[in-house]
């Protein structure tokens, strides 16, 4: 990459970052006044420095003196509460920007459809919202205020130095362009060493996310040793990131140290022998000193933000390229309202692939669903079954639009789900399945996912409903039992009846079940069973069925078979037809018969 557009991207990056700073200007524009005041006070000081000892200390006048250091400390103390100012300030509006950031970043990944989950590491969006925008966080706070205040800082010194006595203050910057080429080397290379630790950073939270998360299956097929040395490889490139940045940054300041060394070394060699030559007074040769040293301390500081403005320039690359990468759900603007539900499913010549880029006019295997078509009346049940990747999971995400279709039609009530909201769709069905998923928290709050419009009384009622009551009540703190992440201090069926009543608190017209016996005893599923009809009375119900025993007082069955509906209609019409369910159901029964 060039430094040309190293740099064009910079002041894009830049300018998108100080937007974040837009709704603070008041308080920006004070602590930029602030620290401008500052920034003239400290090069104020050499100079009555100078007029204290070649007006005062020269002529003996004691009374000038001390009106000099009273004036002296007034500046001092002004400067001690300006900088209480402008730390506090410039931290309060960069958090206040950090926090504005972070939540934007995260109603963006919320709004994406499942499509852009499918392709991107639960790790790295980890990363993004947390280290990534951490990275920005001195930018946002102190850093561009302060790159201000050093600015003029070297502005008000130099202004000083060449009123003082022109000569000398070429002498002093004469070492001015070694700095800035140190400066550039450093900034050339200092980017790319930021952007490859932040990949390295992602990459080993990524790592670290699932096999954590994962860690069940690596200790059962004893992978240990072998996944400890694949986090060592990336642990060991992430080492290696980190240290590479020290590299430029060890050597950077060093290097400008010996410039600043450089340049006052030159400063007492023409000052003194203009001093001894009675062409330079004391109290100059002293202020310019004392500039010196003050001159490069601004300098190294816009260096060490050069430094951290480096790595936030790698930490926002990554989180405006999120932003910038959308993969939601399109909604209509006027989106039609479904008013009172009824809970009328259609499915109209449906076709559906994962593969964006597939041809929709083509017969692509790659086609999860072909053609299919179907209707659930208001209050009917539906049944979906077939073998693993026959498309049923599919036709649910179909329906809860977390998914959008390449060709044909998906109706509520007779409406195009893509012309409602997709809070008005989703908020009027109720999804169950077979793998619950619990947040850390208590269970009334994983019932009511902290709705406040869900009262205890509604609560209680629907967990006695489900038939749920009796096994919270003997938790511990009952409904204000700690559930654990994921919730694996529960068994999976006392998972699936709290997601039973989750659903059935919030009370949709529409239910979708994936199987919600599997996976659990006789006596438990026993307990589920009679929680479904609890829960579907009443209500328009898809269901996915892995066992054809729990589906036969369904009112329709689809029979998918490589994502085509091969066969339709209740148990006893499909048992007649002597068809591919009959086949599924006796190669089932037979399994169920033949002895352990």
């Amino acid at each position: 990459m060039s430094e040309e557009k190293n740099s064009g991207i910079d002041a894009k990056l830049l300018r998108r970052m100080v937007k974040f700073l837009v709704p603070y200007t008041k308080w920006v524009v004070l602590a930029s006044v602030s620290v401008i005041v500052a920034a003239f006070l400290g090069p104020l000081i050499p100079k009555l420095v100078q007029v204290t000892i070649d007006r005062d200390v020269v002529s003996g006048d004691l009374i000038g003196l001390r009106n000099m250091i009273g004036l002296l400390f007034v500046i001092l103390l002004a400067e001690g509460v300006l900088s209480f100012v402008n730390t506090y300030l410039t931290q309060w509006i960069g958090q206040q920007a950090i926090y504005d950031l972070r939540i934007r970043l995260y109603r963006h990944i919320q709004s994406q459809s499942l499509r852009f989950f499918d392709g991107t590491p639960i790790g790295r969006l980890i990363t993004r919202v947390t280290s990534d925008v951490e990275s920005l966080s001195d930018v946002l706070s102190a850093g561009l205020v302060t790159i201000l205040g050093d600015l003029f800082k070297i502005i008000f010194i130099s202004w000083f130095m060449f009123t003082l006595d022109w000569r000398l203050a070429l002498v002093a910057l004469s070492v001015l362009p070694f700095m800035m080429w140190a400066t550039l080397w450093f900034k050339n290379h200092v980017r790319l060493a930021y952007r490859d630790t932040r990949k390295q950073v992602a990459r080993l939270n990524s790592f670290l996310q699932e096999h954590i998360s994962g860690m069940k299956i690596v200790q059962i097929y004893g992978r240990e040793p072998e996944e400890k040395n694949r986090f060592e490889a990336i642990n060991d490139e992430h080492r290696q990131a980190q240290i590479k940045t020290v590299f430029f940054y060890a050597l950077f300041f060093p290097l400008a140290d010996l410039v600043a060394s450089i340049a006052l070394g030159l400063v007492i060699w023409v000052g003194g022998i203009n001093a001894i030559g009675g062409t330079l007074t004391l109290g100059v040769l002293i202020a310019f000193i004392q500039y010196v040293r003050q001159f490069f301390e601004p300098i190294r500081n816009l260096s060490d933000q050069f430094n951290t403005l480096q790595s936030a320039m790698a930490g926002a690359e990554r989180i405006f390229g999120l932003l910038d990468s959308d993969e939601s759900i399109p909604q209509d603007p006027n989106p039609t309202s479904l008013g009172t539900v009824k809970g009328r499913i259609e499915f109209k010549n449906v076709w559906f692939s994962y593969d964006p880029s597939i041809d929709v006019q083509s017969d692509d295997a790659k086609w999860v669903l072909k053609d299919v078509s179907f209707v659930v009346e208001p209050g009917q049940s539906l049944a979906i079954v077939g073998a693993t990747g026959a498309g049923k999971t599919t036709i649910i995400s179909l329906l809860l639009r977390f998914y959008d279709i390449q060709r044909g039609e998906i109706l509520v009530d007779d409406i195009p789900i893509i012309r409602l909201a997709l809070k008005d769709l989703r908020s009027n069905i109720g999804l169950v399945l077979q793998d619950v998923f619990l947040f850390s928290g208590s269970v009334k709050e994983n019932i009511t996912l902290r709705n406040p419009e869900i009262s205890d009384d509604k609560m209680h009622s629907a967990a006695v409903a489900i038939g749920a009551s009796s096994f919270i009540e003997k938790l511990s703190h009952g409904y204000d039992y700690q559930v654990k992440e994921r919730g694996m201090s529960l068994s999976h069926g006392q998972r699936q009846l709290l997601s039973f009543v989750r659903t059935l608190v919030y009370d949709p017209k529409i239910l979708v079940l994936d199987e919600a016996t599997s996976s659990v005893d006789t006596e438990t599923e026993e307990v589920i069973q009679q929680a479904m009809e609890t829960l579907m009375a009443g209500r328009t119900t898809v269901a996915i069925a892995h066992r054809l025993s729990t589906v036969q007082h369904a009112n329709q069955i689809l029979v998918m078979h490589k994502g085509q509906v091969r066969e339709s209609g209740n148990h006893q019409q499909l048992i007649a037809k002597d068809g591919l369910y009959r086949k599924l159901y006796e190669l089932q029964y037979r399994d169920q018969e033949s002895p352990a």
